[in-house]
This record gives structure tokens, sequence and C-alpha cells, in this order.
């Protein structure tokens, strides 16, 4: 498995430091089980980006069974920032280097990987090796077996593992899921779900850089309208056919820019995808046999709208989806609640993602994909 440095990523390109073997078997009771008397899990960010930085900490300050405990880093900048910001006592900050005596430390029971996608596997496993649950952070990895990797490894290690998909916990998506399940419209015919923004500024930023993105659009926004057409089915799609273009091929030199899929689905379901690093989408349409449902805005951190044909709002108040997310998830760990965005979820939807990317491939060709239920929640 290649793996990218993350300490030099900014600058270029280096070998990533081995990792995944480093760690045995220490602390795996520790990650599997936590304290009993713990009321609050404790997370540590790896990887301190804007996303980490504008979202995620932001919601662990008002999460109710996690909190953010610790952080990892390559910028000694950063530690004292975040140190004297979230009040982090030094024990619980680390690099890049010394990550693995994370296993050492009790403060410390799930590790939220949010770095560039080619770096997810790497310090995914050795999250797992250190004996904490892993949430990985979308999309789940750049290849299907670098998933089955990161699989592999949190079973052997006995940790739980998420993937960071923030829309399984948001209200907006769970009432289309009720709409899909009990059916007031009648049956789904056909979704359509649009995902993407314009991506301006620095042209070597790191989603433009196949070696670490793994791919453009479709490895970043495309994911959500992957995501969103599932859970407005209420199934998953058995073949997808797919178009790639661009209109900036000076600016997108590395990675797609604009996709554009068909997805068929049981029982003659229909479905649209589009996402683009160069156009502004932001929407979910489902069709009923009686009616219809939309959510538009969509995929953003919300506050989310959405309608139906019978000229009902949707309409939750807004919350944190990051923090509902990762509460969610430390329920799980903690009381044995619901995972909602399992490994295997990721995992399905790296093998769509690998199919699309076939079908542009080979002229658009259908791709029949066989995955069942596979990804699949059901409470």
């Amino acid at each position: 498995m290649k793996k990218i440095s993350r300490r030099s990523f900014n600058t270029k390109l280096s070998q990533g430091i081995a990792g995944t073997a480093i760690i045995g078997s220490v602390g795996l009771g520790y990650g599997f089980s936590p304290r009993k008397e713990k009321k609050k899990l404790g997370i540590a960010l790896v990887g301190l980006g804007s996303y980490s930085g504008g979202q995620l900490a932001p919601g662990l300050q008002d999460a109710e069974h996690c909190y953010l405990a610790g952080i990892v880093t390559g910028t000694p900048a950063k530690e004292k920032e975040w140190m004297a910001k979230y009040n982090i006592p030094k024990k619980n900050v680390y690099n890049y280097e010394n990550f693995d005596s994370i296993a050492k430390n009790p403060d410390i029971d799930i590790v939220y990987v949010v770095l560039p996608n080619s770096m997810h596997a790497e310090f995914c496993i050795r999250a797992a090796k250190a004996g904490k649950h892993v949430i990985c952070e979308k999309p789940m990895a750049v290849s299907v077996a670098e998933c089955d990797a990161i699989i592999n490894a949190c079973n052997e290690a006995g940790v739980k593992l998420s993937v960071g998909y923030r829309m399984q916990s948001d209200p907006y998506t769970n009432e289309i899921k009720r709409l899909v399940k009990e059916k007031p419209y009648g049956s789904v015919r056909y979704v359509s779900s649009d995902a993407g923004y314009i991506s301006r500024g620095n042209p070597d930023q790191w989603r433009l850089n196949h070696a670490l993105s793994g791919g453009g659009a479709l490895m970043n926004m495309g994911v959500y309208s992957i995501q969103s057409n599932i859970y407005g089915t209420g199934q998953n799609p058995v073949s997808v056919s797919a178009q790639e273009f661009s209109s900036k091929p000076e600016y997108f030199k590395d990675t797609d820019e604009t996709i554009t899929a068909q997805m068929e689905f049981p029982e003659g379901v229909v479905g649209n995808l589009f996402t683009s690093h160069n156009a502004n989408a932001n929407r979910l349409f489902v069709s009923f046999e009686k009616g219809w449902a939309e959510l538009n805005p969509c995929h953003s951190y919300g506050p989310l709208s959405g309608r139906t044909s019978n000229g009902k709002e949707i309409k939750f108040p807004h919350q944190s989806q990051q923090k509902l997310q990762m509460d969610d998830f430390a329920k799980h760990i903690m009381l044995g609640t619901t995972n909602y965005a399992p490994g295997e979820m990721g995992k399905r939807d790296m093998i769509i993602v690998e199919a699309i990317y076939r079908s542009i491939k080979e002229g658009g060709k259908r791709i029949p994909l066989d995955l069942g239920d596979m990804g699949i929640v059901r409470e």
C-alpha cells in the first residue's frame, strides 16, 4: 500500500512512514470496551485542516456523548493554538511519527482520521492497531482494496469503525428515509442528486492532486450524490453508466471536473447523478408514484430545506451535523445503538465509484453491480 507523508504533502510528495505494523495488541481490550464509568468518549482528531477546525472541533464542544480529547498534527504552531483554544493537555498532543503511542493514552477512545484521502488507510489501520475506535472521513479510501484493509484491521483489533457520513445523522435525510419506507406517496420511481461547488484559488490544493485525492469531484462531492440516491430509493443500484467532461482542462489537469451517471435500481427504478468541482449543485429529488419530495439545499452543513408535492415544508431545528454524527457513533460504542455509517457502507460506495470510473474509461458502458443489501442500514 503506497503511503504519503502528511508532514510534507503541502510542499512535495514523499514516501509515507511505515506504521501499519508498529503496534501489536497494545490497548486492544481498552479500545473495544471503554471504561464503563466514562460518560463521554474522548476523540482525537488526526489532521487539523479546515474541516477539523471549522466543523468537527466546534461540533465536539456541544456533543453530549463525546468530546475533543486530543489532536494529531505535523505543525507545531497548530499544537499551541489548539491546546490554548480547546484546553488540550500536552500529553494528548501527537505528531505523525509518535502517533502509535496513542495506544497508551486512556483519554483517547476514538481516533477521527481527517487527512487527504490517500492517507486514510494508513492512519485508520494504525489507529485500530493502537486499540482505538475509528472514524474515517469520507471517502473511506482511494480503492476498494484499501477499504477492505481498514475493515479487516478494525475487525482484527476488535474496535468499531464508522465513516464520516454526517448526512446519515441529519434529520432531513432521515425524513426522506421515512417517506421511502412508509410510502405515503407510493413507491419510488425516480431519484436524482446533484452535488458540487466551484473550485477557485490554488490549483495546487490537495483535492486537485490525484496522488493525494484519488480522484476529483466524484471522490469529493460525488460521494454525497451516491449516498443520497441510495437512501432516496432505500436500495443499492444494480448497474451504473457514466460520462465525464471538463470545461476548464487547464485548471483540472489531474482530476475529474464534472461527472454525470445513470444508476439503475431494482424494479426498474432509475436515478441520475451529477457532481462537479466547477458548478454549484446541492439538491435531492425523489419522485414517487403519487408525489415527490425535494431537499434543496441537501448536502451542505445547513440549515437545509425541503418540501413535498402536497405543499408540506420539510423543516427541522438546525443542529451541527458533525455533532449528531459523532454522538451517534459514541452511543453505538457505549450503548450498542445503531452504527449509521459502518465501514461496509464506505466500501460499497467505493465499489460504485470504481464502477463509475470504469464506465467512463470504457466509453459510458453499463457496468453491472452485485451489491445486494451491502451497506444498507436497517433499524
